[in-house]
């Protein structure tokens, strides 16, 4: 990738309306003390990825069309009112495109749930993928990755009374997921004697934790926190995280250009601390979190 000059350009500088995780440094709805900054990111001009057929689709259109979550708070979430997407999937997004000589105007947001995001790749409806999107060995048989860029761990997010303090009691439950979603082939696989109920959706697995139709959600702790801290006092997350689930960026199989330059702009993001700027403008405080390596495999 050669970056013959630089621009500098990104997120416009502002306060994330979301009270992510809650942590020190979190940015809240009302701009008040701790709330932080957009990080800005360098977009690279001149970029030269000819060996590429996705990225020069993408230059030619002068789009990069990038599928992510939208009801994710504080990794990937539309709030009321806007159009624009927020998060920590959001700003590595950003932070990529930027690598491959994408502003974010130049950038087109594709929802996507979790059982469309191979389809998508395979198809054409993006050119990558950044939600929450699981490295596992079956779908790198159809997709490549690049990554990861976190480590998350499953857990479950049940009412602020509930008993419920680990998987093993969840057995005779009603547990919430989203088809085609790793979690839910865990609790498939590893937790039988719950009663898995799936949607499209986490959002329609909180609202029916909220009325109690079901007795836990489950998916990464990353996500659970966002909605934790959006439904402050209705929810805690259990804290027993009982898998190891690696985010990558997806990306179109057999695509070995577009998959290093990715690599490249993950690993530069987290030796000039633009990945830690995301963090924290979105996540929280990042003290204790450890960036993961990336796999080039």
């Amino acid at each position: 990738m050669k970056k013959l000059s630089t621009i500098v350009a990104g997120a416009a500088v502002g306060l994330l309306a979301l009270t992510a995780c809650g942590q020190e440094g979190t940015p809240d709805a009302g701009g008040g003390e701790g709330a932080a900054e957009a990080p800005e990111y360098t977009v690279a001009e001149d970029v030269d990825l000819s060996d590429s057929p996705t990225w020069e689709s993408a230059d030619s259109s002068g789009t990069l069309k990038v599928g992510v979550k939208k009801d994710q708070p504080g990794l990937g979430n539309v709030e009321p009112g806007s159009d624009i997407p927020e998060g920590f999937d959001i700003e590595i997004a950003k932070i990529t495109a930027a690598a491959l000589g994408f502003a974010p105007d130049d950038i087109e947001w594709v929802e996507t749930v979790s059982a469309n995001r191979e389809p998508f790749l395979q198809q054409g409806n993006v050119d990558m993928i950044v939600a929450t999107y699981t490295i596992n060995d079956e779908r790198k048989k159809v997709v490549d990755f690049a990554g990861p860029y976190y480590v998350a761990g499953q857990d479950l997010l049940v009412a602020e009374d509930s008993d419920i303090s680990s998987p093993d009691d969840i057995a005779g439950k009603r547990v919430c997921s989203v088809d085609g979603s790793t979690p839910a082939q865990n609790i498939e696989e590893e937790y039988s004697e719950a009663e898995l109920v799936t949607y499209d959706a986490y959002s329609k697995c909180v609202t029916d934790l909220q009325s109690g139709s079901v007795d836990a959600v489950t998916t990464d702790d990353a996500i659970l926190r966002g909605y934790a801290a959006q439904y402050e006092g209705e929810f805690k997350v259990v804290g027993d995280p009982f898998t190891e689930e690696p985010y990558g960026v997806g990306l179109p199989k057999d695509d070995d250009a577009l998959r290093d330059a990715v690599n490249d702009a993950l690993e530069a993001s987290m030796e000039d601390g633009t990945w830690t700027e995301a963090f924290e403008y979105t996540l929280g405080d990042s003290s204790g979190v450890e960036q993961p390596s990336v796999d080039r495999y």
